[in-house]
């Protein structure tokens, strides 16, 4: 799977630039769409607007025990890959249907987390699906489970994605556990000694507002962190 936003709708957090980052590259919308279709067999693109990015998917080669979901509910997009093991329990949580898979309990908690609503974040974050993120040299934010497209667009300026995390518009990069943290970037140093991106690290002394809007009272579960 593969995310590619521009700046005006998901900019890049600090510290994932990498200062050895050379101009041109294999970055940009166009390119890295080619890229990943040319890698994986039967890949779908979706155009996001004019120029605001775009996603693309591909059940090509999937694990059967981390399958590959494409859904899009409430003009929310859900790519997801990997396993929910207390499935039945969210279902039930949630309100929703026999039928209803992993993504559409991934956007449910979305909403949820989106509207402040009163149940906690989920705090078994084990990051065993790899995803990596980076900036290509147009400000692109690129997102994907191929470490080898972030690389081709992203040169030296990718990461993993920091586990137990997720990434907002308004929010930037909060952790799932503590939302109310800062969540601070750390050099990340390759093999050959240079900066190749960042890791991000919560700071539990430094508090934020998360830009998400109030529902209800403020005794929910935000108040807990």
């Amino acid at each position: 799977m593969l995310a590619v936003f521009d700046r005006s709708v998901a900019k890049s957090p600090e510290g994932l630039r990498s200062p050895a980052a050379e101009d041109g590259g294999g970055g940009g919308v166009r390119p890295l769409l080619e890229h990943f279709a040319a890698a994986h067999e039967g890949a779908v693109t979706i155009h996001l607007g004019s120029s605001a990015g775009a996603l693309a998917f591909s059940d090509e080669k999937q694990n059967p025990f981390l399958p590959r979901l494409f859904t899009v509910m409430n003009d929310i997009f859900c790519l997801f890959q990997g396993h929910i093991e207390n499935i039945a329990l969210l279902k039930q949580q949630y309100g929703l249907g026999k039928t209803a898979n992993e993504a559409i309990i991934v956007i449910e908690a979305y909403r949820t987390l989106r509207d402040r609503g009163p149940f906690p974040a989920s705090q078994d974050a084990d990051g065993s699906v790899p995803f990596f993120w980076g900036t290509d040299s147009e400000d692109h934010l690129v997102l994907s489970d191929d470490v080898e497209i972030v690389k081709k667009g992203c040169g030296k300026s990718y990461a993993p994605f920091p586990k137990g995390c997720f990434f907002t518009t308004s929010g930037g990069l909060q952790s799932f556990e503590h939302p109310l943290n800062e969540v601070k970037a750390m050099p990340r140093v390759d093999s050959e000694g240079q900066i190749c991106g960042a890791t991000y690290k919560v700071d539990v002394e430094a508090k934020k507002e998360t830009g998400m809007p109030r529902v209800g009272s403020s005794a929910n579960w935000s108040s807990q962190y």
